[in-house]
């Protein structure tokens, strides 16, 4: 198959969450299974500076309302014969010092930046004299190509293709002015409550909710999730009527990327059967958080934007009596000031206990998850969730809330059968945290159980290899009743 890929950032060019991470690995994967991929991105200011070769190929002209905007389609090197990747040039709208704006802000024209994005990526198909038989569209930033491939581009033979449009977050929405309609280029017959509108705005998420051929969610519980007005958004009724075109597949992991064995952010490797690394990892991770140096207490990891979404405010109250527990506490992100100001306040009252560093670093990233001995994900949703995965490869026990993608991943440690992989708890609260959070401890007490513990995780497999198979049946049943 043709696989047309839209997407607002990709490792290793962009990167603010993990839908980067899915966009730089499953196309790879899609590639390795014998399918033609070509995945389309921004290309921003930090991609500019990385010194890639950068080729330009063509340029594309976009209507924007009453104005043409121009753009250039440039070619970067993939390294994979079925994989082809191609930067959106338009410098007014990409070359700025962040992708979407400064931390906890937007840019305020992040609509017309992205309305431009989906435009001038089905340009570049007729430019580049593409033939695509699905079209891949992630989040708020590209949802519109499912609109415009329905509308405005319905009649013209090359854009015949389905459509797959995968939510990643739904609680990002890409909601707009409704003055921006005409920017569209759609009519306003499409801005209706069965359509775009929603409470008078532009939803630009809601019309690839809309408009595409079928629906995905980044896990399985997720996918059931959404369906309630817990976690739907106010988009849930929409969700609803699209129930059977709804699916769920749950994110994979890159390998490659992320493991002890020859993890090149980590000088002390390790695997199944030979641990010894991992202490060492643990030695250098409290050294480099100026924590004391206690072996024989567990170490507790945590890299996470810092938002409530995350379970922060279940956390900053747990560790307010930290002296109840025995155990070391490390946090690493950035995000919402009030809770880098609590992280950062009661690690000046317990600095032998809890450490806070600002920001996002992947090498300390990748030794949090190398030399902690559990990693924390309370979330109050998640949509798929990757650390809790990566963590299982490094012999790092996850204690996640069951939500998402955790719920998928995560099997509750069952001491009579000596299975399960990590340690869940469901109700939102302090007190649930706690209560599971007692029980790892005292497992931790344990030395044989928890070795069995950790065993479990790390025989775990979340490769791509198996997401890929999944995308792939999804793709081939869209073609199919597209092409009814």
């Amino acid at each position: 198959m043709n696989i047309l890929f839209a997407v607002p950032e990709a490792t290793p060019f962009a990167k603010t969450g993990g839908l980067a991470d899915v966009a730089g690995a499953l196309p790879s994967a899609l590639a390795e299974r014998g399918h033609r991929v070509h995945l389309f991105l921004p290309l921003y200011r930090e991609i500019q500076e990385q010194g890639l070769k950068l080729n330009e190929i063509t340029t594309v002209t976009v209507p924007l309302g009453t104005t043409q905007v121009s753009g250039s389609i440039i070619k970067v090197s993939s390294g994979h014969p079925n994989l082809s990747i191609s930067l959106i040039r338009q410098d007014d709208f990409f070359d700025r010092p962040f992708l979407y704006g400064p931390p906890e802000k937007e840019y305020p024209d992040n609509g017309i930046r992205f309305i431009f994005f989906c435009r001038a990526i089905l340009e570049a198909v007729a430019a580049l004299d593409l033939e695509i038989d699905i079209y891949h569209a992630h989040d708020w930033q590209t949802a519109l190509i499912p609109v415009y491939l329905k509308t405005l581009y319905k009649d013209r033979p090359r854009y015949q293709g389905g459509s797959l449009f995968t939510i990643h977050n739904l609680g990002y929405q890409g909601i707009q002015d409704k003055k921006l309609m005409p920017i569209t280029g759609l009519g306003w017959e499409e801005f209706t409550f069965e359509r775009l509108e929603f409470f008078d705005r532009l939803n630009l998420l809601k019309g690839g909710l809309v408009y595409a051929d079928a629906l995905n969610t980044v896990s399985r519980a997720y996918s059931r999730e959404i369906l309630q007005a817990e976690f739907g958004f106010g988009l849930e009724p929409v969700l609803q009527q699209r129930r059977k075109d709804l699916y769920g597949i749950l994110n994979g992991v890159d390998y490659q990327e992320w493991n002890p064995a020859d993890d090149p952010f980590i000088s002390n490797h390790f695997r199944l059967g030979r641990m010894t690394g991992k202490k060492s990892c643990k030695k250098k991770l409290t050294a480099a958080f100026n924590l004391p140096d206690k072996n024989r207490l567990p170490l507790i990891g945590m890299v996470s934007r810092l938002v409530t979404q995350k379970g922060f405010d279940l956390i900053l109250p747990l560790l307010k009596k930290v002296n109840e527990f025995r155990a070391q506490f490390i946090f690493l992100g950035t995000g919402e000031p009030e809770i880098e100001e609590g992280l950062t306040s009661l690690a000046h009252q317990h600095p032998t206990q809890i450490a806070f560093r600002r920001g996002y670093d992947n090498r300390l990233a990748h030794l949090i998850e190398a030399g902690a001995d559990i990693f924390l994900m309370p979330s109050h949703y998640e949509p798929c969730g990757l650390n809790q995965m990566y963590s299982l490869r490094y012999g790092t026990v996850p204690l996640v809330r069951a939500v998402g993608g955790l719920d998928d991943s995560i099997t509750s440690f069952d001491r009579e059968n000596l299975s399960g992989n990590g340690f869940k708890f469901s109700a939102y609260t302090t007190a649930a945290l706690e209560e599971a959070l007692n029980e790892a401890l005292q497992l931790y007490q344990e030395p044989r159980l928890w070795n069995k513990l950790r065993q479990n995780g790390m025989r775990n497999d979340f490769s791509w290899s198996q997401s890929a198979v999944k995308y792939e049946e999804l793709y081939e049943k869209i073609k199919k009743s597209v092409s009814k």
